[in-house]
């Protein structure tokens, strides 16, 4: 596992709703670009629905970090780009069911006017750290 360092709060900042405000550690860098919730066909899952196509999202992140040898453990930030923030509880959903909630990645979040394709509701991409003893 990695050796990551994470601070929900810093001395004189309020906590955040399920992420860390610092995460740190050493090893392999990994960046794994924006995912979007098409299958391993190229189909889109979850028409108009934000809790499915976040399961898909993090389903592709998960296959994105296991080619460069990481896990959801080793995520050190992860950015949320959603076309309406009010699908941000379905994302959290699924997030919290592939992280460690006691030790959250950093994480942004915004609202976008559009994404690549019109019937996309959310994007995400990951940074990860493998700690030295993996990053061979």
């Amino acid at each position: 596992m990695s050796q990551l360092s994470h601070v929900v709060a810093p001395d004189g900042v309020a906590p955040g709703n399920g992420y860390s405000h610092v995460v740190w550690g050493t090893g392999r860098f990994v960046a794994v670009s924006g995912q979007i919730a098409l299958d391993e066909t190229g189909a889109l899952v979850g028409e108009g629905d934000p809790a499915a196509q976040a399961r898909q999202v993090f389903e592709n992140l998960r296959r994105c970090l296991a080619e460069a040898g990481a896990t959801f453990a080793d995520v050190v930030k992860l950015t949320y780009f959603v076309t309406d923030v009010a699908h941000l509880p379905a994302i959290r959903a699924a997030r919290d069911e592939v992280i460690d909630t006691a030790r959250p990645p950093a994480s942004s979040a915004m609202q976008v006017a559009a994404l690549i394709r019109p019937d996309l509701l959310l994007e995400i991409e990951a940074f990860a750290v493998i700690g030295d003893e993996r990053a061979g």
